[in-house]
C-alpha cells in the first residue's frame, strides 16, 4: 500500500480538493482530465462541443493518459523508463477484475478506468503509446521514412483506435483508415516541432531524406534556412498532406456528431501544413502554429458546413498554399 502511494506521488498528479471516499470524487477526476486538456495548446480541438456531451468526459480521460505519457517520455526529471513503468502499473490496475484487487489510485486513471469499462476498451492501444515513449529514450534518430511510419503505429495510431472505441467502432478496416489521419497528424507535429525536438536531442526527419537533400545534422543544428532545407520540408509536407487526403474517407463511416470532430482534427493538421508553407518552410526560426482566430474560423466553418450538409473539410484545405521560393 505505502509503496503504491509513493509510486503515484512520483507521477504528474492533479490537485483534487476532495478525497477518493467522498461523494463526487469520480466526477472530480474527470474534471481534472478536462482541465489538463484545456490547459495545453493543441493543433486541433480536443473534445469539442460538436461531439455528444456524454462522450466529452471520456475524450478528456483518454487525452489525460496520452498527454501525460508523452510528458513523461519527453520532459520528466529522473528515470523516465521507471516513471513509464509506474504509469503502466496504473494502467494495468484499470483492468483488474478481482474484488480483492486494488484498482488504480491515480486520479487520471480512476477516470480512465471508468472510460475503459463503459466502452470495453482493450489495453493494447494504451500499451503501445507507452512503448512509443520507451523507444524515445533509446532511439533519437530515424533512418528511413518506413521506420518513421512504423514508429507512428505506436506513437499516434493507437489514439485513433481509442477514439473509434468511444464511437462504438471496432472494425479493423476503419481502424486502418484512422491510422492514415493519425500518422498524418503525427508527421505534421514532427515538422512543426523540428527545433523543439532538436533541443531534447531528437531528429524525426528521416536520415535518408536529409541525405537526399544535402542536409547534415550540423547544418540543422545551426538553424540555417536555404533552398535545400526548404526543398526537404516541402517534400515532407507534400507527402504528409497525402495521408490526410487518403484518410479523410473515414468520415463517410462516422455518425454526424463524431464526423464533425474528425473534421476538426483533419483541418487542424492541414492548417499546420499550410502554416509551414506560408512561412516558406522555415520551421527553425519559429514554430508554426494555428492561431486562436484561425481555430475559431475552422470551428465556425465546420459547424456551418455540417448544418448545410456539405463536406466538412473544403477542398481548399487539402491544397498547398506554398509560395514559389
Amino acid at each position: 500500500m505505502n509503496r503504491s502511494a509513493k509510486s503515484v506521488s512520483e507521477l504528474p498528479t492533479p490537485t483534487i480538493e476532495i478525497g477518493p471516499s467522498d461523494p463526487g470524487y469520480l466526477e472530480a477526476t474527470f474534471s481534472a482530465c478536462k482541465q489538463l486538456a484545456k490547459s495545453h495548446y493543441e493543433n486541433f480541438t480536443v473534445g469539442s462541443k460538436m461531439i455528444p456531451k456524454k462522450l466529452r468526459p471520456h475524450f478528456y480521460s483518454i487525452y489525460a493518459f496520452s498527454r501525460c505519457v508523452d510528458d513523461l517520455g519527453d520532459m520528466a526529471e529522473g528515470d523516465r523508463l521507471a516513471l513509464l513503468d509506474l504509469w503502466e502499473e496504473q494502467l494495468d490496475a484499470c483492468y483488474l477484475n478481482s474484488a480483492n484487487s486494488e484498482g488504480p489510485t491515480h486520479p487520471y486513471f480512476i477516470a480512465l478506468a471508468q472510460t475503459i469499462r463503459l466502452f470495453n476498451i482493450p489495453d493494447v492501444p494504451f500499451k503501445m503509446l507507452i512503448e512509443a515513449n520507451r523507444r524515445d529514450q533509446k532511439t533519437t534518430r530515424t533512418e528511413t521514412f518506413d521506420d518513421l511510419l512504423e514508429y507512428c503505429t505506436y506513437s499516434a495510431n493507437p489514439v485513433g483506435h481509442l477514439v473509434l472505441y468511444l464511437c462504438g467502432i471496432k472494425d479493423k478496416k476503419l481502424q486502418r483508415l484512422a491510422d492514415l489521419t493519425c500518422t498524418a497528424l503525427q508527421l505534421a507535429n514532427f515538422w512543426q516541432d523540428v527545433t523543439r525536438d532538436l533541443k531534447i536531442g531528437r531528429i524525426y526527419i528521416p536520415i535518408e531524406d536529409m541525405q537526399r537533400f544535402g542536409i547534415s545534422e550540423h547544418k540543422l543544428a545551426l538553424g540555417k534556412i536555404d533552398d535545400s532545407f526548404r526543398a526537404l520540408m516541402r517534400f515532407e509536407v507534400d507527402r504528409t498532406r497525402q495521408f490526410f487526403v487518403d484518410g479523410y474517407s473515414l468520415s463517410q463511416f462516422l455518425d454526424p456528431s463524431t464526423r464533425s470532430d474528425f473534421a476538426l482534427f483533419t483541418r487542424g493538421g492541414l492548417s499546420i501544413l499550410q502554416q509551414i508553407e506560408r512561412k516558406g518552410f522555415d520551421v527553425l526560426s519559429s514554430r508554426p502554429t494555428v492561431s486562436g482566430y484561425e481555430k475559431a474560423k475552422i470551428l465556425a466553418s465546420t459547424w456551418i458546413r455540417s448544418k448545410l450538409g456539405i463536406s466538412l473539410v473544403p477542398q481548399s484545405a487539402f491544397k498547398s498554399v506554398a509560395r514559389h521560393t
